[in-house]
């Protein structure tokens, strides 16, 4: 399936919410592209997953943020290849540097930069550990088995959406308990 083909089924997809995270942010290795750019030479030319470039257009195309979040401990590789496949642009933050902490300092510096709160993000990683580390900030975090794709796109979404009527139900409640103890009901 080509970029175009692929843009054009993500933006389907997109199309059927209602409700779209305003930041989409996505890890590098085995997410966005099929290796670990510490085992890689900057001399070399990367490949992105066949899916990967047209759900980053498609985002940009219907306005939404896109952000990286790499605990690369070549961040200079990573950065040099984000350069050679010409995505550079397409990122509002690209916070790529080693750390234990499962991503999260690297969303507390996104939300820094960006000031999009945690429940408006939308992330994709192939590590467990920091799906469930960030998913705890409460940023809604798909995993990704074999890279970034519009199954996951879909699944992603639909998860997103889940939880923002969850949370709006949650307020909604909390408003009426609130007007009942204030006898306003």
């Amino acid at each position: 399936m080509g970029d175009d083909n692929v843009k054009a089924e993500a933006l389907e997809i997109l199309g059927m919410f209602q409700v779209l995270p305003r930041l989409v942010v996505f890890d590098l290795d085995y997410t966005l592209w099929p290796f670990y750019c510490e085992c890689r030479s900057k001399r070399e030319m990367p490949s992105l997953y066949p899916h990967a470039r047209g759900i980053l257009y498609a985002l940009k195309e219907k306005g939404i943020d896109l952000a990286i979040a790499s605990r690369s401990p070549t961040a200079d590789i990573a950065k040099t290849f984000i350069d050679k496949l010409s995505i550079k642009s397409m990122f509002v933050a690209q916070e790529i540097f080693s750390s234990w902490t499962h991503k999260t300092d690297h969303f507390q510096r996104i939300h820094t930069r960006t000031g999009v709160p945690f429940n408006s993000m939308l992330f994709f990683d192939d590590e467990n550990r920091n799906i469930q580390a960030v998913s705890n900030m409460g940023v809604t975090s798909i995993l990704v088995g074999n890279g970034v794709t519009v199954g996951a796109l879909r699944q992603g979404l639909t998860k997103y959406s889940e939880n923002v009527n969850t949370s709006r139900e949650e307020q909604a409640e909390m408003a009426h308990k609130v007007l009942q103890k204030f006898k306003f009901i």
